[in-house]
């Protein structure tokens, strides 16, 4: 929402200088409660201004209670002066409250003190001023001082309260006059304290934030501002306001008013007696607000009130876009300035409004209804043929000319020799003269409502073109069949193709001039750049010319990409549309012409019911229809099959050229991890990168001839230096988010430095076990010489580096741990023995290599020893001695052959042995890096197995092989943080959850489960690393023990305390990046986490860094409701308050924005007035930064989440923006990528574009929950690797779809910000925001060498809302002005991309459901009538396939295959081809194809109904953990209308035309009827399997019990739809109240279908006698009025004679009973009637019923004044009887059979059992009894 800073607070404060938005104090006040302790009190919005007193006495408490106290006293005083009755919201409470709390504080603080209250005051705020204002100023951060100089002001305000102004000493005058001045300078600050003094963050040492600073405070030479100017001239002394910067200046002097005003204000103000030219202050700071902003606020919240909350045509109301649009042409500038409120702009159709006559009359006149601006979202099917128009039309005349060429019996090639046959395909033309008519005419008629809002070039050119158009379908008609009675001139056509033009037709000359201008705009196509500049260009002529081609907008124009994009995925669509033609015309077109023409000529008079039309007058035309009908629509949506593949081809080919899945597995990591080093190195060091080594090399060439070969190495140890610093905190990170063990983390580690040893040090997880097999094979070796032995060892590397390594730092230690030298020297002399023997080669002859093992095992325990904890290495100091004795004994004795003579040598041999290897320091080990040491050593002598399983947990491998794959990817190269991208990142939250408290983790559920121990069964090996990492940190207390468990548990969940953490990694990652800068090698070589913040410059370096990532990096939270929520005494809402609290406090740099409800007085009247703040966390509250004012709530005139986005991105900072959705997560290596992703900005693509939205992929955690889970993990997996891969190269249509998309901030800012929010229509808000962008000529990539982690809905339930809400915001794309634009904007193959990626995709789903229909209606047709029975009888007829492979690529649809080969591709992209497999075969085993059918259903119902009635909502999933039971009635609820109604209609449609039809049974057509079982099947139980104990026999049986009473319950005023049937059926049919006349038109037409079974099947009753006349049809609807009218009169005797008269009830009953047995006897007996004739009439007459039911509900006024309309209720009540028992009693059926449940939960949780986990234990309630287990 467009905005503008006010210049007070809430209630007027005062503004101070140097404001550069208002601010004031934070509505909530912590008070001590009568224990003692923090009681949350909360303040009314209306009393905000004792907010800061409350706060200061909170502060001053502990140091003087009495002072305190007075301030208490002071605020409550203020109080009852502002609000004396207490009327406020709230006020009566807090009054109440705090005189209570005074009332007990008086009587314990008075004999605190033995002074007056008054003495006490001032001597307390003299005291305060002098330590925490004057002493302070030079040693306290600028947030401490202004906190102190709030305090102070607080305190000197209570003093001259108590105090009379001349009893105020002068001492405290002047130091109130002194915190007064510095209230400017001290106010709380977003990043920059700008104004502070005294100590300065290191922030504002940056030369860029000092040029800065410089630039705005130069305002010396600027005009003073006069404070007060008298109006009536007198003079008076000159005041001039204090002018801090060019911001005050502005805002004072202008107050943000329009050019004329400073124009007058520059020139109309100079000083009467000096001449010098002065300026007066402005009116009001919030001059635009009011006189610019309110009044289009107001207009566009009269509008959305039209909406009726999505209920209203979207063409009754003007939007955003509206509104906008407006502001394109010059009309706006009639609204004059100041803006004329009584303009036609400003006036709103629902009031009543004043038209002048004359100067004394007056009349009142309705407003006029005020159209559209350029465009109306009329709610019609129509706008996918409007919007696509060009698509449709090469479709239906490839079609039109495919049936042709089929029909002429000639093939694609021959035609065009034949005379006849070509003349036939020209006709295709009249065909596009046709097709362009009736679109040009949808412009017109959807246009309707916006025609009086056009220009009149607008109106002109649509006039024009309706003319042009109608002239073409005349003449193209016309002259074709001229050239029809002309054969000879067609002849000479085509047996002299070449020939001059005057021997054409004038058909093929007026045909050639109706292609005119697409011959042209082929030509333009393949000349982008020429194109590019014709669409932009602004002059008069080029603008007179494109004038037809494109409407004279400012977006959509020029909208074409360089020739080489151009041609990628021009050549993608050549290649998918031939082979979609060449399909569809040899599979489904051209089998099913032979046919059809037999079935032409045939004679069917034999028709089983009374024929309206007998086939042979018209050709059996209707017979065509219904066999032609579905392959049609196949024909229609098969395009997107084809597009399925070839994107799976591409995407696969594009991934694997980026690189993508070369390091997948850990045995590929540790196969190529001695490059991933300088690969790092490469990708992320500046300066450095893959070419440094090589340049090196030569540099060093003539150094490593003059022996110094050491250059290379220094070079591989910096690398390994850097590249340790980030591969380090990557594994801490994940050890301290519990993924890894000690162990893991320990084996994965890479030394910080490597200049202690000779060898690279590798992380010990690479050199596992290398040290016992080198053992072994030394033991084993049994040659005299050793070069073999060195040869082996030294052949793998690895083993070579462990081996050298160990010896060197074993060296180094126990020469480090001896205090005597001549141990020393004993120890020297074995090492140099070791050293000379191998340089001579006889390592083998003076060492016995048997003595080894023994060896080792003593090494192993030294080394254990030494590991211990520090407090314990003093009491195992004997131990140490003992074994280090036995090590050197083993070594003189057992290893060396002459290693006696060492004692000798030394001449020692006269100590005794006791005394040698006493004095050891066993401190030396305390050090870090010596631990370190002796860790890796341990690790490296007893791992002896192999460690490729390190590390354990999937997820942890998942991101180390993701991050080690991604340095081989094409990434930019990092730059210095200094010069990077500034960036933000949003989040919008609204109220989701933030963090699991103790008590939601330990709540148990209907079945004995809660969260707690769900996750425990689910992350078992996190669980128990995090409590061995409490173990470490020695947390004993309970609550820090649930403190760290709720922390535990909220990282696991979707929830604002998961996001955030890992969005601050953006700042941790920063940190170090710029710590690797600017640090020196040694700080470099000795790592990160050792840094001493005692050593000085180590610590500036540290407080420069974290300046630089606050420069860098800001994180925004938009928390909408944050400000109800400090106000709301709801537990709930108070959490999520404290919770969002705590993240700031925990995180400085995070900042909160929200909208706050403040209720101020205006003219005696309380009025809601709104701001947008933002806060950031303090000592222990949150302190306000700023406070915009609002003309009035966002959420009224747009979407919430898109306007809760709005309102925050002013606070953004930086170039780029990236938005963060609340489920989503980041980890820290990913993070450490963000300096190079930002450098697409820099880069140059397609071209010289530069990108404007960064699309980046996702990663979905909640995959391993469930198979549910599992089939929409990798459903969105696919979507956000593969699909937005092919989206973005080749077919450059990808947009914005969902966070975490990094967009160009100011761009988009400039250019309508990221988020659209007009009601309904933008919906799917995210998408718009990329069609806004491309429309504006930006440009949108996709990255992959970076990821995000993304929570999904992880039920049955929850991911049908999720679908059901995508496609209702599908239904409104197809709606919106920009899919309108982008279709007629886009080159055709570009608009391809764009339509089957998008809406076409839905309209695809759709047309797979329909063309089920369609299919099984004219079967049923044909059945039915006896013409099926009549053609395949016809012995001229053969049996013929052409429907069945027609149709069986739609079955390929219906199944769900579509979704799946994406995703097979990327799983075989980036695991492996056999993982894919296998992952495909158990996900058909867990029923995956079920899943996808029964979502294609959801797709399906959701976009039709979008489009024919509207009734589009948000939806909200719920992001919690799914381990419920959903119940019966739940399930019915929520898929009643979308599956269950629909399958039931198809499997009736089945059953009639099983038990009617006569065909025959191939194999493919067994294999789409079956798909047609299989798909209402899925449809009618697919909640119920994935459904958790959904067979379970008591849940059954308590689902059968609460369906039962809820369809019993009554409806009525504020009853819920989950309480009543009634009142769900209601609610279920509400969008029937609002839709137009033609939704309800057309819903009465299809419900119509329903009258073909009574039609049908009432002729093949045995009662009828096989008569086919038109009675038969007619008694039968007078048996179902006869029924009906039984009914009633039954309901009616129910109701007036059930209670009252019982016995007259009875009687007419018994009447009924009688009558109905003496009518079945005589149908029975005389008529003829059968038991089959019964089943068939419950076939026939059931589906009529339902086609009343559904024709009264489009009816329902009518029926209501005709008090028909609780007859239909409770005739639907009956049919939800019947349906909800038919899908009921299978449940029950299988529920009896205990197995089924097991095989249910099996078939659920698979994947959880795979990974062994207790699913079977949750869902039976069981609770694991093991101590370790439970949370104490």
């Amino acid at each position: 929402m467009a905005s503008t800073s006010g210049t007070k607070g809430p209630q007027g404060v005062p503004r101070p200088p140097s404001r550069r938005f208002t601010r004031s104090a934070t509505k909530v006040v912590e008070l001590p409660n009568e224990e003692g302790g923090v009681d949350s009190e909360i303040v009314p919005s209306s009393l905000a201004v004792i907010v800061p007193i409350l706060r200061a006495a909170m502060e001053i408490e502990e140091e003087n209670p009495r002072v305190a106290y007075l301030c208490r006293f002071h605020a409550f005083e203020k109080a009852h002066n502002m609000d004396p009755t207490s009327s406020g919201r709230g006020v009566r409470q807090f009054k109440t409250y705090l005189l209570h709390r005074l009332e007990k504080e008086g009587e314990i603080t008075e004999s605190m003190t033995n002074k007056s209250d008054a003495r006490e005051l001032q001597t307390y705020y003299q005291y305060f001023y002098e330590t925490r204002i004057r002493d302070g100023e030079n040693t306290q951060k600028p947030e401490e001082m202004a906190k102190n100089v709030q305090i102070a002001t607080v305190l000197y305000e209570v003093l001259k309260a108590m105090v009379p102004a001349q009893s105020i000493e002068e001492k405290t005058r002047r130091y109130s006059a002194d915190v007064e001045s510095k209230r400017g300078e001290y106010e709380h600050y977003n990043i920059l304290p700008l104004y502070a003094v005294g100590v300065k963050p290191p922030i504002m040492d940056f030369p860029e934030i000092q040029a800065a600073l410089n630039a705005l405070r130069r305002v010396d030479h600027l005009p003073p501002i006069r404070h007060d100017v008298h109006r009536d001239g007198s003079t008076h002394p000159t005041h001039y306001k204090k002018v801090n910067d060019i911001l005050d200046w502005i805002s004072y002097i202008f107050g943000f008013q329009m050019c004329r005003d400073v124009y007058v204000i520059l020139h109309g103000n100079v000083d009467a007696v000096s001449g010098d030219v002065f300026l007066r202050a402005a009116e009001s700071d919030e001059l635009f607000l009011k006189e610019v902003i309110t009044p289009i606020y107001d207009v566009l919240a009269k509008e959305s009130k039209r909406n009726n909350k999505g209920k209203a045509s979207h063409s009754n109301w003007r939007n955003y876009d509206d509104l906008n649009e407006y502001f394109w042409s010059d009309r706006c500038f009639k609204l004059g300035w100041p803006m004329n409120r009584e303009a036609d702009f400003f006036r709103h159709s629902d009031e009543i409004q004043t038209a002048h006559h004359g100067r004394s009359q007056a009349s009142s006149v309705p407003g006029k209804k005020k159209p559209k601006t350029n465009f109306v979202e009329v709610r019609t099917f129509l706008h996918l043929y409007r919007s696509f128009d060009r698509m449709w039309i090469f479709f239906i005349l490839a079609l039109q000319a495919m049936i042709i060429i089929a029909w002429s019996t000639l093939g694609p090639i021959e035609v065009f020799l034949d005379t006849d046959a070509f003349r036939n395909v020209m006709s295709i033309f009249i065909t596009y003269a046709i097709l362009n008519f009736l679109q040009v005419s949808l412009d017109i008629i959807l246009t309707l409502s916006a025609l009086r809002n056009m220009k009149f070039t607008q109106l002109l050119r649509y006039f024009l073109k309706f003319v042009v158009a109608a002239v073409w379908v005349v003449v193209l008609p016309v002259s074709y069949s001229n050239s029809v009675q002309n054969p000879p001139e067609l002849i000479r056509f085509f047996t002299s193709w070449a020939g001059t033009w005057g021997n054409q037709s004038f058909y093929t000359y007026m045909v050639l001039l109706y292609m005119l201008p697409n011959i042209v705009a082929v030509l333009l196509f393949f000349l982008p750049p020429l194109r590019r500049k014709l669409e932009r260009s602004n002059m008069r002529l080029i603008t007179l010319l494109m004038w037809w081609a494109q409407p004279k907008l400012y977006i959509g124009r020029g909208m074409h990409e360089n020739m080489l994009s151009l041609l990628k995925y021009t050549l993608f669509w050549i290649m998918l549309l031939l082979s979609k033609l060449a399909f569809s015309y040899y599979v489904e077109i051209m089998p099913l012409v032979e046919p059809t023409k037999l079935i032409m000529g045939m004679s069917i008079d034999n028709y089983q019911w009374y024929e309206f039309f007998p086939e042979n007058e018209t050709h059996n035309i209707f017979i065509v229809i219904a066999i032609w009908s579905p392959i049609v629509l196949v024909y229609f949506m098969d395009t997107q099959i084809w597009y399925a593949i070839y994107a799976t081809l591409f995407g696969g080919i594009v991934g694997a050229f980026s690189h993508l899945g070369e390091i997948r597995t850990l045995g590929m990591l540790r196969s190529r991890f001695e490059n991933v080093p300088q690969a790092f190195s490469g990708c992320f060091l500046p300066g450095r990168n893959r070419k440094t080594k090589h340049e090196e090399e030569s540099k060093y060439l003539a150094d490593e001839a003059n022996n110094f070969p050491w250059q290379d190495e220094t070079y591989e140890r910096r690398n390994i230096a850097y590249f340790s610093q980030v591969w380090n905190e990557f594994i801490n990170s994940m050890r301290e988010e519990d993924l890894i063990s000690n162990r893991d983390r320990d084996l994965l580690l890479v030394p910080y430095s490597s200049s202690d040893v000779s060898v690279i040090q590798w992380p010990p997880f690479l050199l596992a076990s290398k040290i016992p097999i080198a053992l072994d094979m030394a033991k084993d070796y049994k040659k005299e010489d050793d070069s073999e032995l060195f040869k082996k060892i030294m052949n793998d590397s690895y083993m070579s580096s462990a081996v050298v390594e160990c010896y060197e730092t074993l060296k180094d230690i126990i020469y480090n741990l001896l205090l005597d030298e001549e141990d020393k020297m004993i120890v020297s002399h074995i090492f140099d023995k070791v050293e000379w023997s191998i340089e001579q080669h006889t390592f083998v002859k003076e060492f016995k290599m048997s003595g080894l093992p023994s060896l080792s095992e003593k090494l192993e325990k030294f080394l254990t020893l030494l590991c211990a904890d520090d407090d314990k290495l003093e009491t195992l100091k004997p131990q140490i001695v003992n074994v280090l004795q036995d090590i050197v004994e083993i070594i003189l004795q057992d290893v060396m052959l002459d290693g006696h003579l060492v004692m000798e040598h030394l001449r020692l041999n006269t100590r005794e042995r006791g005394q040698r290897f006493v004095n050891i320091d066993t401190y030396f080990t305390v050090n870090k890096s010596v631990k370190e040491k002796v860790i890796r050593l341990h690790l490296l002598l007893t791992v002896k197995e192999s460690a490729i399983n390190v590390p354990q947990n999937l997820d942890a491998r998942r991101r180390i092989t993701f991050f080690a794959n991604s340095l081989f990817m094409n990434m930019p190269k990092a730059p210095k943080v200094r010069n990077m991208l500034s960036f933000s990142v949003l989040t919008p939250y609204y109220k989701e959850a933030v963090r699991y408290s103790f008590e939601e983790l330990n709540e148990e559920n209907e079945d004995g489960i809660s969260i707690l121990f769900y996750l425990r069964k689910i992350y078992p090996d996190e669980w128990h690393n995090f409590h061995k990492r409490l173990k470490d940190l020695k947390v004993e207390d309970e609550e820090d023990k649930k403190d760290f468990t709720t922390q535990w548990a909220s990282y696991r969940g979707q929830t604002l305390f998961r996001t955030v953490r890992g969005m601050m990694y953006y700042r941790e990652a920063l940190i170090l990046q710029c710590f690797l800068e600017y640090a020196g090698d040694n700080a470099i070589f000795s790592g990160f986490r050792t840094t001493d913040l005692q050593d000085k410059d180590k610590k500036e370096l540290f407080e420069y860094a974290q300046a630089l990532a606050d420069l860098k990096f800001t994180y925004v939270v938009s928390c909408q409701v944050y400000g109800a929520q400090k106000k709301s005494k709801n537990p709930k809402d108070r959490s999520c308050y404290n919770n969002i609290l705590g993240l700031m406090l925990e995180y400085p740099a995070l900042r909160v924005a929200y909208i706050d409800e403040v209720e101020e007085a205006k003219e005696g009247k309380s009025q809601k007035v709104y701001y947008s703040v933002l806060v950031k966390g303090g000592e222990k509250y949150d302190e306000e930064v700023y406070r915009i004012k609002l003309p009035g709530s966002p959420v009224e005139i747009g979407e919430g989440k898109p306007e809760n986005q709005n309102h925050a991105i002013i606070f953004t900072r930086g170039e780029a923006l990236q938005t963060i959705d609340m489920n989503q997560d980041n980890y820290y290596e990913e993070a450490f990528k963000m300096r190079n992703v930002l450098e697409e900005f820099r880069k140059d693509h397609s071209g010289r574009r530069r990108p404007t939205i960064l699309g980046l992929r996702e990663h979905i955690f909640t995959g391993s929950v469930s198979s549910l889970a599992w089939f929409m993990s990798n459903q969105e997996t696919s979507f956000v690797t593969i699909g937005q891969r092919i989206l973005a190269n080749p077919l450059r249509v990808r947009f914005h779809y969902g966070h975490p998309d990094i967009f160009d901030r100011i761009f988009h800012l400039t250019r309508g910000g990221i988020s659209k929010a007009s009601k309904v229509i933008n919906l799917s808000e995210d998408i718009f925001s990329g069609f806004n962008s491309t429309l504006r000529n930006g440009f949108i990539t996709h990255h992959e060498y970076i990821q995000v982690g993304k929570g999904r809905d992880v039920g049955m339930n929850q991911i049908s809302l999720f679908e059901a809400k995508v496609a209702n915001g599908n239904g409104e794309q197809t709606l919106s002005r920009d899919v309108y634009r982008l279709g007629r904007r886009f080159d055709f193959f570009r608009m391809l991309s764009f339509y089957f990626t998008t809406v076409g995709f839905y309209f695809s789903s759709m047309i797979t459901v329909l063309t089920v229909y369609v299919f099984l209606y004219g079967r049923v047709y044909m059945v039915l009538s006896g013409v099926e029975r009549e053609i395949l009888q016809s012995p001229i007829m053969q049996q013929s396939k052409a429907l069945e492979q027609a149709l069986a690529t739609q079955s390929v649809v219906q199944l769900g295959l579509l979704l799946v080969l994406p995703m097979v591709m990327e799983i075989g992209l980036e695991k492996g081809f056999r993982t894919a497999l296998g992952d495909f075969i158990i996900m058909q085993l867990q029923l995956a194809s079920v899943f996808f059918t029964f979502q294609l259903g959801t797709k399906a119902h959701y976009y039709g109904r979008t489009l024919l009635h509207g009734g589009s909502k948000y939806r909200p999933t719920g992001r919690g953990f799914v381990v419920f039971h959903a119940k019966f009635a739940d399930n019915y609820r929520m898929y009643s209308r979308s599956h269950f109604v629909k399958g039931l209609e198809i499997l009736i449609l089945l059953i009639v035309y099983e038990v009617y039809g006569d065909s025959y049974r191939s194999s493919l057509y067994l294999f789409i009827t079956f798909s047609m079982w299989f798909l209402a099947i899925s449809w009618l139980f697919a909640p119920f399997l994935f459904n958790p104990s959904g067979f379970d026999w008591q849940k059954t049986v308590d689902d059968w019990t609460d369906w039962k009473r809820w369809m019993g319950n009554r409806g009525g005023i504020g009853i819920q739809s989950e309480k009543s049937w009634e009142s769900w059926w209601d609610e279920e049919n509400e969008h029937l109240k609002y839709s137009n006349i033609r939704g309800k038109l057309l819903e009465i037409i299809l419900a119509c279908r329903f009258f073909i079974y009574q039609y049908g099947i009432v002729y093949h009753l045995d009662i009828a006698h096989h008569s086919r006349t038109l009675w038969v049809y007619g008694l039968s609807w007078a048996v179902l009025v006869i029924v009906l009218i039984v009914l009633k009169m039954v309901s009616m005797g129910r109701r007036r004679f059930g209670t009252d008269f019982q016995l007259m009830f009875r009687i007419l009953k018994a009447l009924l009973f009688l009558g109905f047995v003496s009518v079945m006897t005589v149908l029975f007996v005389v008529c003829g009637l059968t038991i089959s004739d019964l089943f068939a009439a419950v076939l026939a007459f059931m589906p009529t019923g339902w086609a009343l039911i559904l024709i009264a509900q489009a009816c329902r006024v009518c029926l209501k004044g005709a008090r028909l309309w609780d007859s239909v209720k409770e005739l639907s009540r009956a049919y939800e009887y019947v349906m909800g028992l038919l899908i009921f009693m299978p449940i029950a059926t299988l529920s009896w059979f205990p197995f089924v449940s097991e095989f249910q939960t099996r078939l659920l949780f698979n994947q959880a059992f795979s990974r062994g986990l207790q699913i079977s234990m949750i869902l039976a309630g069981k609770r694991d009894t093991d101590k370790t287990d439970k949370v104490e």
